[in-house]
């Protein structure tokens, strides 16, 4: 047994029940009887009107499950270590005291300025040195030029 959907209403069709109407463009429309029908023609909104599927569904009418809201899934923060850290040296410096991160903070700073200006007065001495030995050719190259003593 096939049973069809009135396309107004969208309540069901049994067999030899129901109007069929074809449109100018072939398309076919099923109708419960000559009210939905009428109401089609008249192009009534199903909608807002009151005792059709549509306007149940729209206005949450008959539902007698009532469904409960969807969970959403918390997010479960882990901890974990990173790259350079592993989580318990992360966790120790952590809880250490501030006055104790600063001073060490410090250390590593002042540290830190400190072999650069070594590897600053180390790059001075090392263009010194090479300006020199340069400046040496140099006078080396124009005296030969001159035609003075060949070393």
């Amino acid at each position: 047994m096939k049973v069809e959907i009135c396309s107004f209403s969208n309540r069901k069709i049994y067999p030899g029940k129901g109007r069929l109407y074809v449109r100018g463009d072939s398309k076919v429309f099923r109708f419960n009887g000559s009210k939905t029908e009428s109401l089609f023609h008249q192009r009534k909104n199903p909608r807002k009107i009151a005792w059709t599927v549509l306007y149940r569904r729209m206005h949450k009418k008959g539902v007698t499950e009532e469904t409960s809201r969807k969970r959403t899934r918390r997010t479960v923060k882990a901890q974990r270590g990173v790259v350079g850290a592993s989580l318990d040296a992360i966790n120790a410096r952590r809880n250490q005291k501030p006055e104790v991160r600063e001073a060490a903070r410090k250390e590593h700073l002042a540290k830190n300025k400190e072999a650069k200006k070594t590897r600053a007065a180390e790059r001075k001495a090392n263009r010194q040195a090479a300006g020199a030995s340069a400046q040496a050719s140099r006078q080396q190259a124009k005296s030969a030029m001159k035609g003075g003593p060949k070393a």
